[in-house]
């Protein structure tokens, strides 16, 4: 992939100059509370918690600006003992990312040894700041060759991967949640092509148990770490999928989920009423954005 590196920043940046308000843009509401908040509360509740998960929409401006701003939140209230993790580098990157991080390699050198995200410019100012001020990022997603090994060939394939493949992947067998995420899973999938294979959720399973294993990894080697974990929202909506297999891994961690969404109601004044308590399920956060605004791809 090609990037002109100079040109890297988020949509948002570019066209914040035409907005009036930046806060006009979105509204956070706590469930438990039923109430809206600011970022600020949300940092607070860190103080008692091990992990909070920012559930995105990939192409939202909103989103993306959301995140880089509590994690540098999270960061000027907890200082060293905050770690950031994405689900868009893969853990065989990991050293790469740590060389660009250290500055041992240019940006140019990064992106040409690293796989990175089509939209990397949406994720770029936490890297960038996390580089500033010496904070570690957690490469957390399995490399995507082996997920589409699991997809092609079923999880058994995984099992003829040599020493040193497999240290780039959970424990292998890795758990795939039956239940209720496997529903949802299947719900979103139908009609699709890939539906007709039972292996993609196989492969779906593999992402959450990956994710959940470099946390879990990073914090059992890293003690009363807090980590800020920015991921599709799918994986961790209702604190399942990738959530959930944290949990599992550790039932001593606090969690918390931030759940993010679209809403044509956006500009209801009755939104709470009519609203809010409706997707109370999704999250200890939801965040609901604009839908008018441009997406970032």
């Amino acid at each position: 992939m090609k990037v002109k590196l100079a040109a890297f920043t988020t949509f948002f940046a570019l066209s914040l100059s035409a907005q009036d308000n930046i806060d006009s843009h979105y509204k956070i509401y706590d469930t438990r509370l039923k109430q809206i908040i600011t970022i600020d509360k949300i940092v607070t509740d860190m103080a008692d918690a091990d992990v909070l998960f920012f559930g995105e929409l990939h192409d939202d401006s909103i989103c993306h600006y959301l995140e880089t701003e509590i994690f540098k939140a999270l960061h000027q209230k907890f200082g060293d003992q905050v770690a950031l993790s994405l689900e868009m580098f893969e853990t065989d990157n990991q050293v790469a990312l740590n060389d660009y991080l250290a500055g041992f390699i240019p940006e140019d050198r990064f992106a040409k040894d690293v796989r990175l995200w089509n939209n990397y410019k949406d994720y770029r100012p936490m890297i960038e700041y996390s580089k500033k001020n010496h904070i570690p990022v957690i490469a957390a997603n399995p490399p995507r060759r082996y997920v589409s090994m699991v997809t092609r060939r079923g999880m058994k394939s995984l099992d003829s991967l040599g020493k040193e493949a497999k240290k780039y992947l959970p424990p292998l067998p890795y758990d795939t949640l039956g239940g209720r995420y496997r529903e949802k899973f299947m719900e979103t999938m139908k009609g699709a092509p890939e539906s007709a294979s039972k292996n993609i959720y196989y492969s779906q399973s593999l992402w959450d148990a990956g994710m959940s294993y470099s946390i879990y990894r990073y914090l059992k080697n890293h003690k009363k770490q807090k980590v800020f974990h920015c991921v599709g929202g799918f994986h961790t909506e209702e604190k399942l999928g990738t959530a959930a297999q944290l949990q599992m891994r550790n039932k001593k961690l606090k969690i918390l989920n931030i759940a993010s969404f679209r809403d044509k109601s956006f500009s209801n004044p009755d939104l709470i009423a009519n609203g809010w308590e409706k997707e109370s399920y999704r999250g200890d956060y939801l965040i609901i954005t604009d839908p008018d605004l441009k997406k970032t791809f």
